[in-house]
């Protein structure tokens, strides 16, 4: 069966090859990666900032994963981003969050995109003392026609607890994030652009989700990984998701989700490199110019 579906990916690979192009995005939460020292106000007193040489595997990974866009999350500024993302291979664009864990795009250098505004409206609680993750918005312009997307890190705590759940603080700020994401979701349903949300979306989205449920009011979305368990560290549920909407979803190439693995093995690197595992998929997009 695995082989099957090896050859069907592999024709569909082939044939848009020929007729369009074939576009691999990806989402890496890369883990409270920072420049600043041990120690610093803004970091929690358990995080040990990643050393020069887990910064170089982590950009070894970064090529090896050879993704046209990358998604990431938890990155302390383009300065820093660019240790994992060379630029020579890509462009970097990241929120203007006042937050350590700030969210992004790494874009393959010869892709012209454009950023929009971050979605700021995830903040729920802005008069709060830690403020919530702005989501990173921008515009891919393919030939095939403009592929927005969506760049995002939920608030963590409520992986799969019912929602709503009041008994958990968590879960009631996950569930206020749910509206900006709607409104941003309905306007591209609007739009008639393909779309597609990606990133650490700190939940277990199971296919009858009420969290997934909810983003599908606004809008159909195709979730690739739907059914699928993580081998990222031994296992589990996913957090990471890329979700599709609108043309986006036509294009997914059949059984492209991957997952990347590290090499290395313990605890000691899962806190050394990343708790989580860059995911991917191929979107095989298009030649609009042709008849």
């Amino acid at each position: 069966m695995r082989i099957l579906l090896r050859l069907m990916l592999l024709s569909v690979l082939l044939i848009s090859e020929a007729q369009g192009e074939v576009l691999k995005l990806a989402a890496w939460n890369l883990s409270w990666l920072t420049l600043r020292p041990q120690g610093t106000p803004e970091l929690p007193a358990d995080v040990v900032p990643k050393r020069t040489e887990d910064i170089a595997r982590l950009r070894d990974y970064a090529l090896k994963l050879d993704a046209d866009v990358v998604a990431f999350s938890e990155v302390d500024g383009p300065e820093i981003a660019a240790q994992v993302f060379p630029p020579s291979h890509y462009a970097i664009h990241i929120t203007g969050d006042h937050v350590v864990q700030r969210v992004g795009f790494a874009v393959r250098r010869g892709l012209g995109f454009i950023a929009h505004p971050d979605l700021t409206a995830l903040d729920v609680h802005p008069r709060a003392r830690f403020h919530l993750r702005s989501a990173a918005d921008i515009t891919l312009n393919l030939q095939g026609g403009a592929l927005r997307l969506l760049a995002v890190h939920l608030k963590s705590g409520c992986s799969h607890d019912r929602l709503p759940q009041p008994a958990n603080p968590a879960c009631v700020t996950l569930a206020e994030q749910i509206a900006p994401l709607q409104d941003w979701i309905t306007a591209r349903g609007r739009e008639g652009g393909a779309f597609a949300l990606m990133g650490d979306f700190n939940r277990w989205m199971a296919p009858q989700d009420r969290f997934l449920a909810a983003l599908r009011q606004a809008a159909p979305l195709a979730d690739p990984q739907s059914g699928l368990h993580s081998p990222c560290w031994g296992g589990g549920g996913f957090l990471d998701h890329i979700l599709t909407g609108n043309a986006a979803s036509d294009w997914l190439a059949p059984g492209s989700f991957r997952v990347l693995t590290y090499r290395e093995t313990g605890a000691i690197w899962k806190a050394r490199l990343s708790d989580h595992c860059p995911i991917s998929v191929r979107l095989a997009v298009p030649d609009a110019r042709r008849p």
